[in-house]
């Protein structure tokens, strides 16, 4: 049997113990963030606001209390996902709402 390059070796474990990953959120965590990022998003939508960080910059914004909890709250790469999901969830709305009044015209 001969020497294969792509078989693991202490080189690749030292890499992988060099760069630890983050642990998964446990429940209680996730449930924080949950929490966190609905009272935000409830802001948004009483502030008529439709993409998370448009409602302005400083302490005197709207939201920037609960912005700054669910940032806090929620792993960075979640709040991103939430906050392209809101936007999408939103634009899906518009487009089913468009094409259910063209079926209705039709009939």
């Amino acid at each position: 049997m001969g020497w294969w390059p792509f078989a693991s070796s202490s080189s690749s474990s030292s890499t992988a113990a060099a760069q630890p990953e983050k642990a998964a959120p446990r429940r209680a965590q996730r449930e924080k963030c949950y929490a966190a990022k609905d009272e935000y998003f409830s802001c948004l939508d009483e502030a008529s606001v439709l993409v998370p960080g448009d409602e302005g910059a400083g302490h005197d914004a709207p939201c920037a209390q609960l912005r700054a909890m669910y940032e806090t709250q929620c792993q960075k790469s979640w709040v991103s996902y939430f906050n392209q999901r809101r936007v999408l969830a939103e634009e899906q709305k518009e487009i089913l709402a468009a094409q259910k009044a063209q079926e209705q015209g039709r009939r």
